[in-house]
């Protein structure tokens, strides 16, 4: 398989991963209001790790110390992910809170990949990253009501952002040497650890029935557990920016859903910017393809 051809591949593992992402607004608007976004969260993150776990029970064998260190950082960033996350949605707004969660992200990991290893993107990269944010401010202005500009909520979303770049960039490395599933199990079970007194403290006693179980079941095996299983196994293929980049297919999946399935009816300035957020996501896989080739 030439280089083109697993780039390809990457990026459409990655982009599968997104679409499942942009499932978890829907899915979470259906969990009884009792039930804290904290908890969610936690159990979602303890689903996940079970899930890993038992693909991991099945991996080949693995000789070798783990990168304990590593493992142990990405899982606090995923811990910091959540919560900073579901927090600053709480305070933001829905479409405000994701759009700058997600569309930080990416600004974030070409900053980190420039200052680290000295080594700046290509400039169609940073075109199509900066024509996808552009995209999905637009669709978040275009979405209108439950936007509220608080300073500490759009801190906690900016957070959630740096956070998630930082994952991303970590797990890559972790993934080639061992393997997605024993690095989803570790960096999962880590933030799970910390998730589930987290939210303890700041949502109460867990109050879940059959309902709240169905949807954090969803959430925690399809929208967590299967999604990262393939961005992990996309991201071999492809680098950690265009991995960051790529996950802006989930304010895309979470528009279409809120069209179709919910009923929304959504104002012109949101589809110029889901138009814009496409149009930037395909220079970013063109310039991946272009450095694949070279």
């Amino acid at each position: 398989m030439t280089d083109s051809r697993h780039s390809a591949r990457g990026i459409a593992l990655v982009w599968c991963a997104a679409m499942l992402w942009g499932t978890t607004g829907t899915a979470q608007s259906l969990a009884p209001a009792a039930l804290s976004p904290y908890w969610v969260g936690a159990l979602r993150l303890v689903i996940a790790s079970g899930f890993f776990a038992l693909l991991a029970w099945g991996a080949p064998a693995r000789h070798g110390p783990w990168p304990w260190r590593p493992l142990a950082f990405a899982g606090g960033c995923i811990a910091v992910y959540n919560l900073s996350f579901f927090a600053g949605v709480k305070q933001s707004g829905v479409a405000l809170g994701t759009a700058i969660a997600i569309g930080s992200g990416p600004i974030w990991a070409g900053l980190m990949q420039t200052l680290i290893a000295r080594r700046l993107p290509p400039a169609l990269w940073w075109l199509g990253t900066l024509v996808s944010v552009a995209g999905g401010a637009a669709m978040a202005l275009g979405q209108g009501g439950g936007m509220r500009l608080n300073p500490g909520g759009v801190g906690l979303c900016l957070l959630a952002g740096l956070c998630y770049a930082s994952y991303t960039l970590v797990n890559k490395p972790l993934v080639l040497a061992l393997g997605p599933a024993r690095t989803n199990l570790g960096v999962f079970a880590g933030a799970a650890l910390v998730a589930v007194p987290v939210a303890y403290a700041l949502g109460g006693p867990l109050q879940a029935g059959a309902s709240s179980w169905a949807v954090v079941l969803f959430l925690g095996l399809v929208s967590t557990g299967l999604s990262y299983l393939l961005f992990s196994s996309g991201l071999r293929h492809v680098s950690g920016t265009t991995g960051v980049t790529l996950a802006l297919g989930e304010p895309v999946t979470a528009f279409v859903l809120a069209v179709w399935v919910v009923g929304e009816r959504q104002q012109p300035l949101a589809w110029l910017g889901l138009a814009a957020v496409i149009a930037g996501l395909l220079l970013v896989v063109w310039a991946e393809l272009r450095s694949a080739k070279r």
